[in-house]
């Protein structure tokens, strides 16, 4: 059975803020541990993304919310702890 995760372990972001609730695995069920923009179908939506990539994503994403650089990369330095990057 799938561990149920507080943060998706791709980009860190808060489950509780998916709007969909979590990914979907392949069975059509929700995924608990990546939410939706990271995983879908079972598959991850961008397969081929390094954690660099990632950090910067999110990164962009936190600032775009009005929060300054030097948060936003407080905020993705434990990205490479999350389970995708392990």
């Amino acid at each position: 059975m799938e561990t149920s995760y507080k943060n998706c372990q791709s980009r860190g972001m808060p489950m509780r803020r998916d709007q969909q609730g979590g990914g979907a695995n392949a069975d059509g069920s929700k995924s608990l541990m990546y939410c939706s923009h990271c995983y879908r179908d079972g598959k991850f939506t961008r397969p081929d993304i390094t954690l660099d990539e990632m950090k910067g994503i999110v990164k962009q994403k936190i600032q775009s919310f009005g929060f300054p650089g030097f948060l936003a990369g407080f905020f993705t330095r434990n990205l490479s702890k999350l389970e995708r990057w392990k």
